[in-house]
């Protein structure tokens, strides 16, 4: 009869040992799982504000390229004004250099004959 006993006695914890394990093994799943949940959770909202970034730095970027070309079409424009101002002052200066040189030599030309 002890043999019985000691052999019941050793089914009973193994047993008991499997089914304790096997709640581990249950555990473990749960925990793996909501861990899992927790991952995917967080890179979706990683992936959100990453699609959101880009969306504003989209938006700079095109804000920032229209303000560049209108800098750089009014500076062209402004340009060209004054680089006709230019023409025409140094037209100017030197037509008013000519009057003066031909002036100058029309008097000595006068003071010879006399």
């Amino acid at each position: 009869m002890k043999i019985t006993s000691l052999i019941a006695a050793l089914v009973v914890t193994a047993a008991l040992t499997a089914f304790s394990q096997e709640g581990v093994v249950q555990d473990a799943k749960h925990a793996a799982k909501k861990t899992g949940e927790t991952i995917k959770d967080g890179l979706e909202t990683a992936g959100e504000k990453t699609k959101e970034a880009a969306k504003t730095v989209a938006k700079k970027t095109k804000e920032t390229a229209e303000t560049v070309a209108t800098k750089t079409k009014e500076t062209v424009d402004g340009t060209g004004e004054k680089a006709a101002g230019t023409t025409q002052k140094t037209h100017h200066k030197s037509r008013k250099t000519a009057d003066k040189a031909n002036t100058q030599a029309t008097e000595e030309q006068g003071t010879g004959r006399q």
